[in-house]
């Protein structure tokens, strides 16, 4: 027997005798650890950022009469905070998914803390706008967004108690921040206060740095049972390769598989890129449906062409285990054949020129580590992840991980390996794609839910920035009157609470309890200048921090529920900036009717009709969905048909 049919035939039995088992480098949440640290930061973060904004009111009075401006021109400083650390949502996420949390919340933390310490050299409210507003708003939104969704990054299994702790800073912020401002304004000054809210969110900049990033691991996915398991591995037993960040480790895995010989098919394949079943023109093989494939879609593709590509093989042999009596042209024509199909099928790439070890040295400590946190379809899912179907319907929580984590492209690949310099890489690129997809609101029941949420907002900020002022009017003390924001705030703590509570029970309609507290916030809040007395506001304050609460908590439940867990980034994205713009311009038009009027009255009214109609909009969205969804099911046969005749 010949030197040559010696090694096919080893080949042949290697791939006849092994089930061949699939692995993979994955982020996986550790629920727990370091992850309770990232949990209190994350509620450091919220407390700072959010106690600021929602006591700005505490400034109204005073920077309106230092400048001589009318309280609706002062007000828009605020809006404009809160609505910029809004609307940036989608940017922030798409620079966090290239360039972690830790780094983008560093820099938020400075350029919040710069903007608030030139706010306080101001000569005009104009200056303020872009100081304080727009700046300190871009600051605010870098060290939000990473705060948010950090934690569901680090959790699975505890992740609705770890975001509820996260989250509760900003009840906990509102709290604290209305009687420290007003106590900083009378001890130095509003500039002097600006000063000292500066070093705070300074402060921001160590919370960020423990947002420390997750390294991946080897994950072995078994053909028999398509259960997924972690592969532990001494750090002293890991080969060079498997120390090198996780998307050169990707690139090196592909570049594997092409030098692999079709007489040495190895029983252990490292699959770990989305590219591996994408065309030239990065289309899913999988799905069409679905751009960007999960991991264990490329997986389940992957072994598929292993499969293959062994019978292939097994063609070329006879009973005997001997080498079919066929000429050596029409031999090679086979294993040609082989190549070319697995080249297809997205299998194998044309391999690029090698990296010198020492260029390998270079990069082994540089750059990100390769995750992408944005390419969780469920990073911005706040509850409890039993709710999800996708998530109870899988054998683990691994393959959960795998089933809604959506891998790099072949660009994203190769950008962070040569450390490419671009002004917009593929990570934030294809971020920015996916949030900011305008198709979604061709769906009624999303476009409705986005009307409903920016209408919302334009409601939502009056009573923060006004409940002070229209108390300090009716005859209250202006100590007892900024009581009334860290009411608002600490009753908003309980009510998320309250509400991660009756949501986690089984049945429990999400959709109806954001309606009818938002319902119950829009009437109180219309309702509230029935009387003056303290204590008939102090228990305004409290019903609206509470209802209030449940529209914050219950969003991302929501939008899962009409639009499905593989649109929600895309969904949140679009969200975000339709609340940011109502957030900026709703208490400037509040103040307005103020100037007009001459008493908070109608800016009340205003708000409480705004909270009241959103409500009331999403009623019907259950049944809207339904028909949705049967309007599809009906235009399905005929999409079918015309995709026959064609």
């Amino acid at each position: 027997m010949s030197s040559r049919e010696t090694k096919t035939l080893k080949a042949k039995d290697s791939v006849t005798s092994h089930e061949t088992p699939v692995h993979t480098y994955m982020v996986v949440p550790p629920d727990g650890g370091w992850g309770w640290v990232v949990v209190a930061a994350s509620f450091c973060c919220n407390l700072v950022v959010d106690g600021i904004i929602y006591s700005f009111g505490m400034f109204l009075g005073v920077i309106s009469d230092s400048f001589g401006e009318s309280k609706a021109k002062v007000s828009l400083v605020g809006s404009l905070l809160s609505g910029f650390y809004l609307m940036e949502g989608p940017f922030v996420s798409a620079l966090a998914n290239r360039w972690g949390f830790r780094t983008v919340s560093i820099v938020g933390s400075i350029l919040g803390a710069l903007s608030f310490v030139i706010s306080s050299f101001s000569t005009s409210v104009e200056m303020l706008y872009i100081t304080y507003g727009v700046m300190g708003g871009i600051g605010f939104g870098l060290i939000y967004v990473p705060a948010v969704i950090t934690t569901g990054f680090y959790f699975e299994r505890w992740r609705a108690l770890a975001t509820g702790i996260a989250v509760c800073g900003s009840g906990i912020g509102t709290f604290i921040f209305a009687p420290f401002s007003t106590f900083l304004i009378e001890s130095v000054g509003w500039r002097g206060a600006l000063l000292v809210q500066a070093g705070l969110i300074l402060n921001c900049a160590v919370f960020g740095a423990m947002f420390r990033p997750l390294a991946p691991v080897k994950v072995k996915i078994s053909n028999e049972n398509e259960q997924a398991e972690i592969v532990k591995e001494k750090d002293n037993e890991k080969s060079e390769t498997e120390k090198l960040p996780l998307l050169l480790r990707i690139k090196l895995a592909r570049d594997s598989l092409q030098a692999e010989s079709m007489q040495n098919l190895d029983h252990e394949i490292e699959i770990t890129a989305a590219e591996d079943v994408m065309d030239e023109n990065h289309h899913h093989k999988v799905n069409n449906n679905i751009k960007y494939p999960t991991a264990i879609e490329v997986i389940a593709a992957s072994t598929k062409n292993l499969r293959d590509m062994k019978e292939s093989c097994q063609s070329l042999y006879d009973s005997n285990h001997h080498l079919k009596s066929v000429s050596a042209s029409e031999r090679k024509l086979n294993i040609m054949e082989l190549k070319n199909d697995s080249r297809a099928n997205g299998l194998t790439k044309p391999r690029p020129r090698a990296m010198s070890s020492s260029s390998t040295r270079s990069r082994r400590n540089t750059g990100a580590s390769g995750v992408r946190p944005l390419y969780r379809d469920d990073i911005f899912f706040g509850a409890s992840l039993s709710k999800l179907p996708q998530y109870s319907s899988q054998v683990s929580s691994l393959n959960y991980t795998l089933s809604v984590t959506r891998l790099p492209t072949y660009n994203d690949v190769m950008e962070e390996q040569t450390q490419s310099c671009k002004l917009c890489p593929e990570a934030v690129k294809r971020t920015l794609k996916t949030m900011l997809d305008m198709s979604l609101l061709s769906s009624p029941s999303f476009l409705i839910l986005c009307l409903s949420g920016f209408i919302t907002m334009m409601g939502f900020y009056v009573p923060f920035m006004y409940i002070k002022e229209r108390a300090v009017l009716s005859g209250m003390s202006s100590k007892q009157a900024m009581l009334l924001v860290s009411v608002i705030g600490i009753t908003n703590t309980v009510g998320r609470v309250v509400c991660g509570l009756v949501t986690s029970i089984p049945g429990a309609n999400s959709l109806l309890i954001n309606n009818v507290a938002l319902t119950i916030c829009g009437l109180s809040t219309i309702f509230s200048n029935v009387s003056s007395h303290p204590a008939y506001q102090f228990g305004y304050a409290g019903v609206f921090g509470l209802s209030i609460s449940c529209f914050a908590s219950l969003r991302s439940i929501v939008i899962v529920d009409l639009v499905g867990l593989t649109k929600l980034t895309n969904a949140f994205g679009l969200l975000l900036l339709f609340q940011g713009v109502a957030a900026a311009i709703g208490s400037p038009l509040a103040g307005v009717f103020m100037d007009m009027t001459g008493n908070y009255d109608t800016s009340f009214y205003l708000s409480g009709g705004m909270i009241l109609i959103s409500g009331l909009m999403c009623y019907p969205l259950n049944s809207i969905k339904r028909w949705e969804q049967s309007k599809a099911k009906s235009q399905m046969p005929l999409m079918k048909s015309n995709n026959s005749d064609s």
